[in-house]
């Protein structure tokens, strides 16, 4: 039996430009790093690469003008409302300026307390303080001013986003509603900017009578002056420069299956491949929803399908063999795990293990071992990941 389980690496990368064999230049690396410090690379290790890498050497890129055409093609100018926006200067406020840019007016309808991801304005129990009910409330600027003054500064960034985001707007309303349906007393043209809810979002507002209601992954969802993304659109972007955003990159089916054959012919092993960006956690003291990607994962070998199938050893131990210890319980522990069932659903033994996506949690870990910053390693390397206290 092995003495080690699940471990990941950051694997340090050249910095990738637009053009580059990024293939290539992630091979070498990993094989470089497995020499220089001495582990191999097997069959079913799993290889994560940022979605910033595969963007940044497809030039998949936008600019604010770009963004604007698009808007004023599809919504006709005028007054436009952009509906549930999350808090971000590096996720959404070039988008925004790409926004106000196509329109001759902008109506901003934030969520409150806190945007989808949970940015927040205010806390909740502020709301409760003031006998403001969020849920049925609704309020303009003036309002949300009168009742919780300028105590509206983002935990983390310092950033009042009700300020920042009317500077960058310029001709912009600032309203605050969790009813979607609040923005048509002000425009019947409206843009969802929430991620994971805005299906039902946009349900509802073309149901209460907007005449136009598109989706964030609505704008450049076809090639505007070369830019554009067709399954994503604007979802998933990263601010780039002042004037332009990296969107989420395109044909990654096509770039995981390329890694893993490239690494197959040179290391002789079949490793699984995925594309990550956020991962899926929440952040316990601010209460942020670190997910502003569409998905985790939008790409994966077929290894990385499914769902795990796990048995809860505390809770077997505890229970099915509470008259075991030492050798005698690990060996009893190891035999059932060998001779689990194929789908544990709804089993007691495997009670509190909840079985995510298998893409998802690896994308989590990915994204939490690569970090955002300055590590300089936009590759992850995960072993053992399929191996448990049974493997041999």
């Amino acid at each position: 039996m092995k003495n080690t389980g699940v471990i990941a690496r950051g694997i340090m990368t050249p910095i990738f430009r637009q053009g580059d064999d990024i293939v290539t230049m992630i091979c070498d690396s990993l094989i470089e790093s497995s020499k220089n410090e001495g582990f191999e690379i097997e069959d079913g290790d799993i290889v994560g690469v940022t979605e910033a890498v595969v963007g940044r050497a497809q030039g998949n890129y936008a600019s604010l003008d770009q963004i604007a055409k698009d808007v004023r093609t599809k919504f006709g100018g005028g007054t436009l409302g952009a509906v549930f926006p999350i808090l971000s200067r590096n996720r959404f406020a070039n988008v925004l300026e790409g926004i106000s840019r196509g329109c001759d007016k902008l109506i901003i309808q934030f969520s409150y307390p806190s945007d989808e991801v949970g940015n927040s304005f205010v806390d909740l129990s502020k709301c409760d303080e003031k006998g403001v009910n969020p849920y049925t409330d609704n309020l303009t600027e003036k309002q949300f001013r009168d009742i919780f003054g300028m105590e509206t500064i983002h935990k983390f960034t310092g950033i009042d986003y009700i300020e920042f985001y009317k500077k960058i707007a310029g001709n912009c309303e600032i309203v605050f509603s969790n009813d979607p349906t609040y923005i048509l007393n002000y425009t019947k043209n409206v843009l969802c900017c929430d991620i994971h809810t805005r299906y039902r979002t946009k349900s509802l507002l073309d149901k209460a009578g907007a005449e136009k209601c598109l989706c964030l992954d609505d704008i450049l969802s076809e090639s505007v002056d070369g830019s554009g993304s067709s399954e994503y659109g604007l979802l998933g972007s990263n601010k780039a420069t002042a004037d332009s955003v990296k969107l989420f990159p395109r044909d990654t089916n096509i770039f995981v299956k390329e890694l893993q054959d490239e690494i197959r012919k040179r290391t002789g092993s079949t490793v699984e491949v995925m594309v990550y960006g956020d991962g899926c956690f929440k952040d316990p003291a601010g209460g942020i929803w670190e997910l502003a990607d569409p998905v985790v994962s939008p790409a994966f070998t077929e290894g990385l399908a499914g769902t795990p199938n796990e048995i809860k050893i505390k809770y077997i131990a505890d229970n099915d063999y509470a008259d075991l210890s030492g050798q005698a319980l690990s060996e009893s522990i190891r035999q059932r795990i060998k001779n689990k069932q194929k789908n544990l659903v709804g089993d007691m033994s495997s009670e509190g293990t909840t079985p995510r996506r298998i893409h998802d949690l690896v994308g989590s870990l990915c994204d939490l071992v690569a970090g955002s910053g300055d590590r300089g390693t936009p590759v992850v390397l995960v072993k053992n990941y399929f191996k448990n206290y049974a493997s041999e």
